[in-house]
């Protein structure tokens, strides 16, 4: 299942496409004149955020994980699974006003995504394992 959360604040716009797999979660947060992949965060409802970050043009590392750790402390008491969080938001020539809002602007779309997430129903079967000691025969 997907679903799309937008917010416009200061004449831009950050989008998050929320794509369920099963039980687990992924969101691609974009935004600005020109959407990247500029950070990897994963987490889940039990673990502590972990990030990667790409260098950018210009060899400095993309600090978009910051948008998804407010997204993060939004989402993960409502996560089922594991959460992949891919952000990349650029502004050309971004403006003060533009860098202050973007926080909250996270975080409102944070608090959609757990809205949507509260109400929806996991009815899948949960995977089976073999058990200690059992082989594949």
């Amino acid at each position: 299942m997907n679903k799309l959360f937008e917010v416009t604040e200061e004449n831009y716009t950050i989008t998050v496409r929320a794509i369920l797999i099963s039980r687990d979660l992924l969101l691609e947060v974009t935004g600005g004149d020109h959407p990247h992949i500029g950070t990897v965060t994963t987490v889940s409802k039990d673990t502590a955020p972990e990030t990667l970050r790409f260098p950018s043009h210009d060899g400095r590392f993309h600090k978009d994980d910051l948008l998804a750790q407010k997204i993060v402390q939004k989402i993960q008491p409502f996560l089922p699974g594991n959460c992949v969080i891919t952000v990349g938001v650029h502004v050309d020539h971004i403006s003060q006003a533009q860098i202050q809002v973007s926080s909250e602007m996270a975080s409102q779309l944070g608090s959609q995504i757990a809205q949507w997430l509260a109400v929806q129903l996991f009815l899948e079967d949960e995977p089976l394992y073999y058990k200690k000691g059992e082989k594949p025969q």
